[in-house]
């Protein structure tokens, strides 16, 4: 399974240089990431952890070293066709809208900004019911 987002967070993938992964997660020290948190939580909930591969749809970091900022149409288009490439074979969950309008299929929300029990739900709906 792909589990794709839209693009790497200033405390997430931007430092670990993992999708959906905080330094936290990796080193156990320096910044952790919500949204890579409850990611990682989630998956490990669902029993799906090991089954996922996670990517986002521009694979470089949108923003500075303390911001995020929404990516271009020029950065979504230039990472879908190796995202694409990912995809072949595997079920695609989009989180969120900019992977959803990539991709297509069904809609999991993101889980930033008070989006986490959401996430959950629409996970768990789509792969275990």
């Amino acid at each position: 399974m792909l589990l794709v987002a839209e693009a790497p967070g200033y405390r997430g993938a931007r430092v670990s240089g993992l999708p959906l992964t905080s330094e936290r997660q990796v080193s156990g020290e320096g910044p952790a990431e919500a949204t890579a948190t409850i990611v990682h939580r989630v998956l490990a909930e669902l029993g799906v952890a090991d089954d996922v591969l996670l990517w986002n749809v521009v694979p470089t970091h949108p923003g500075d070293a303390r911001s995020n900022r929404p990516p271009t149409s020029a950065e979504v288009a230039a990472g879908i066709p190796f995202a694409r490439q990912l995809a072949r074979g595997r079920l695609v969950v989009p989180v969120g809208r900019v992977a959803h309008a990539a991709f297509g299929g069904a809609y999991v929300r993101h889980p930033s900004r008070g989006g986490a029990a959401a996430f959950h739900a629409g996970l768990k709906e789509l792969l275990c019911d």
